[in-house]
């Protein structure tokens, strides 16, 4: 690993987590200082990692003057650059989000369905249809990502 992404990485590290929980347990513990907390550590951690992982995928990193560095396991580093590792947080990023939004969906549509079912039984296939369209939105989000992943 390169210096500066370690250097990232210490950094996310310390405003991820030490700051916002120091700032939590330093003062009277109430529910908004834990929203403050909770949404600088989520959003630091985040972009930290996220700005680790394009520093990493840079192929300036692996270019020492005119001759590449071999790295473990990789056999051309030329081949990867910005774009490739874009490509992958898209992938990624397209996967869970649209896991999550269908496991909302599902959650709520399965919820309303058992409601529904317990007053009329008769409705249980409706109702399951509405549940399995809500499970569809991630199997949509996986494909689109394999779409994706066959590009790089």
């Amino acid at each position: 690993m390169s210096m500066l992404i370690k250097l990232t990485l210490i950094t996310t590290f310390v405003l991820g987590f030490i700051l916002p929980y120091s700032y939590y347990f330093a003062g009277k513990k109430t529910r908004g200082r834990f929203k403050k907390s909770l949404t600088v550590n989520v959003l630091s951690v985040f972009s930290g990692i996220v700005i680790a992982t394009i520093l990493a995928y840079n192929p300036d990193l692996y270019v020492l003057g005119s001759e590449l560095i071999e790295t473990p396991g990789v056999a051309d580093t030329a081949n990867y650059g910005l774009a490739t590792g874009l490509g992958y947080i898209a992938a990624a990023l397209v996967t869970g989000l649209s896991c999550i939004g269908g496991g909302v969906a599902v959650a709520s549509a399965a919820s309303a369905a058992l409601g529904a079912i317990s007053e009329d039984s008769s409705i249980f296939g409706r109702s399951l249809i509405f549940v399995g369209l809500a499970e569809g939105i991630a199997l949509y989000g996986l494909i689109i990502s394999f779409m994706i992943l066959g590009q790089l």
